[in-house]
């Protein structure tokens, strides 16, 4: 004997509004899903792309020894942390075997005559390290993690303002129901209704 599972739609006492609730987290569910699908794609995309970036700066920098010629001194910061950053005059040579002398960042308490490690370009020029797989990694992570939000937010926010109204549009049905109900179930009559009226 064959049994018919009952679904949502064969039950009598399911309003059209429940229909539409369920059927709204159902979309629900599928537009998070596909935010987070859009996210793994955003985030890989970055990632490949952040990658060959890293490779073509990781050509044109290198990593030099420098000595330092002097002592190191504090100077106030720039960007956006502003903290003071250590310098110090250093010298060292390019890959050409050029010889610079330039102030740049160096470890705090630097002295005369110690070593750091520099990053410069082809041209002998201090430049910053180029990025690593872990900053590479963050950045693809962050922006995916940001789409998968972004459209994880839009899609929370049209489904409740559409429940929003299902449910405002639920309370004035009910209202108008209750309105031709009340009377019969509390005996109260309405105006202009007969004892001998229904």
């Amino acid at each position: 004997m064959h049994h018919r599972t009952p679904r949502a739609a064969d039950n009598p006492l399911m309003r059209e509004a429940d229909r539409t609730r369920a059927r709204l987290r159902v979309v629900l569910v599928v537009a998070c899903l596909l935010a987070a699908v859009c996210g793994v794609a955003v985030g890989w995309s970055a990632w490949t792309d952040s990658r060959r970036a890293a490779e073509e700066i990781a050509a044109h920098r290198h990593s030099v020894l420098a000595v330092a010629v002097g002592e190191s001194a504090h100077r106030a910061g720039t960007g956006l942390t502003g903290r003071p950053v250590s310098v110090a005059p250093v010298t060292w040579q390019d890959t050409a075997h050029r010889v610079h002398t330039q102030s740049v960042p160096v470890p705090a308490a630097t002295r005369h005559g110690d070593t750091v490690r520099l990053w410069i370009d082809d041209r002998g020029n201090p430049a910053p390290a180029p990025p690593g797989a872990a900053e590479t990694a963050l950045n693809a992570i962050g922006l995916g993690a940001g789409a998968s939000a972004v459209g994880v937010l839009a899609a929370g926010a049209l489904v409740g303002a559409r429940l929003r109204g299902v449910d405002r549009r639920s309370a004035r049905a009910w209202e108008r129901e209750w309105e031709n109900v009340e009377p019969r179930w509390s005996g109260r009559l309405r105006p202009g209704q007969g004892t001998g009226d229904d």
